[in-house]
C-alpha cells in the first residue's frame, strides 16, 4: 500500500493506493482519536469520473466518517497500455463486453480487500461499510452488495445503470453505429441486470437509497423505480421506507459534474440535494458506532 502521508492531517484529503487501487480519503467531519465508520465511493463512466471528482460531487462534509473514493479498473492511474486510445477501441469494438462488463465486475470483485486495507491504513470502525455507487459504480457496488463480499451497513446508488442496455444504447445514438447483440453479450446483460438481483439483494437486508435524475436520459427514473419495486415486496426487508428509498432530484442529469469530469466541480443546486440526501441516509443508518448520529434539527 502507498499513502501521501504528508497530506495526511485532520482536515486534509489523504490520496494513495490500497490492494493496487488509487483512492483519495476525505477525514471524519468531527477530528477525533475514536475510529470513524467507513464509506467507499465508485465513480461513473460520465462525469464525475475519477475519484477526485466523485469527492467534490457528493462530499457528505458533515458525515462524522470516513469517506474514500475509488478509482475504478481501466480508469485515470490504471489506463490500460495504449491509454485513452486503447480504451476508445474497446468501446467501438464491443461496449459491453469489452469495456463495461470488465470494470464493473473488476470494481465489484477488489472491494473486500480494498476494504481489509483501507482498515490497516485508517483509524476505522470494526464496522459494517457504507457503499456509495454513481452510474457504473452503482453497478459494481450492487454487484458486491449481491454477492455478500462485504459486511455493508447501508448503500446509496445514484443514476444506476440498472439494465446495460441503456448505456449502449445511449451511445449508439451518439455514435449512430447499431450495437450487435451477440448470445454473449445477452448473457451479459442478463448477468448485469440489477432487478435480477433484487432478491438476493432484499436478503442481504442492507438499507439502500436509489436517487435519480429528473433529467438522466440514459438512465431514466423509471428504471430506478423499477428496482425499488423489485426490492419492495412485501414481506422483505426493503419493505419499508425506513430500508428502502427512491427518490428524484429533479434538475439532476446522468453526468452529475461538469466535464471532463476528472476534477472537482462546484456543486449545482441538484447536486446540493443529492449530497444532501446522502448524508442523511449514511446519518440516519451507519449507526454502530456512536459517532454517527442523525444531525440535530434546530
Amino acid at each position: 500500500m502507498v499513502v501521501d502521508s504528508t497530506a495526511h492531517t485532520a482536515t486534509a484529503p489523504v490520496t494513495g493506493t490500497v490492494a493496487g487501487v488509487p483512492f483519495l480519503a476525505l477525514p471524519p467531519a468531527s477530528a477525533t482519536d475514536t475510529p470513524a465508520p467507513l464509506v467507499i465511493g465508485l465513480h461513473a463512466f460520465e462525469p464525475p469520473r475519477s475519484q477526485a471528482a466523485l469527492a467534490g460531487a457528493v462530499p457528505m462534509a458533515s458525515l462524522p466518517a470516513w469517506r474514500v473514493h475509488l478509482g475504478l479498473p481501466q480508469f485515470g492511474a490504471r489506463l490500460p497500455e495504449g491509454g485513452v486510445a486503447e480504451i476508445n477501441r474497446r468501446g467501438e469494438h464491443d461496449y459491453l463486453l469489452e469495456l463495461f462488463g470488465p470494470v464493473v465486475e473488476e470494481a465489484a470483485a477488489e472491494l473486500p480487500r480494498v476494504a481489509d486495507e483501507l482498515r490497516a491504513v485508517f483509524p476505522v470502525a470494526d464496522t459494517p461499510v457504507g457503499l456509495v455507487g454513481v452510474g457504473a459504480g452503482a453497478t459494481a457496488a450492487v454487484l458486491a452488495l449481491a454477492g455478500n463480499r462485504l459486511p455493508v451497513g447501508a448503500a446509496a446508488i445514484i443514476n444506476p445503470v440498472v439494465d446495460p442496455a441503456q448505456p449502449v444504447h445511449a451511445r449508439e445514438l451518439r455514435t449512430g453505429v447499431p450495437y450487435q447483440w451477440s448470445a454473449q453479450a445477452q448473457r451479459a446483460r442478463d448477468w448485469l441486470d440489477l432487478t435480477a438481483r433484487a432478491e438476493a439483494l432484499s436478503r442481504t437486508g442492507v438499507p439502500i437509497l436509489i436517487v435519480n435524475g429528473g433529467l438522466d436520459e440514459v438512465c431514466p427514473p423509471e428504471h430506478g423505480r423499477a428496482l425499488h419495486d423489485a426490492l419492495a415486496r412485501p414481506g422483505t426487508a426493503h419493505a419499508s421506507e425506513h430500508a428502502l428509498r427512491h427518490i428524484v432530484v429533479p434538475d439532476l442529469a446522468h453526468a452529475i459534474g461538469p466535464e471532463p469530469g476528472l476534477e472537482p466541480g462546484p456543486l449545482t443546486p441538484a447536486g446540493v440535494l443529492t449530497d444532501r440526501a446522502l448524508t442523511e441516509w449514511f446519518h440516519l443508518h451507519l449507526t454502530a458506532s456512536r459517532q454517527v448520529q442523525a444531525p440535530t434539527r434546530p
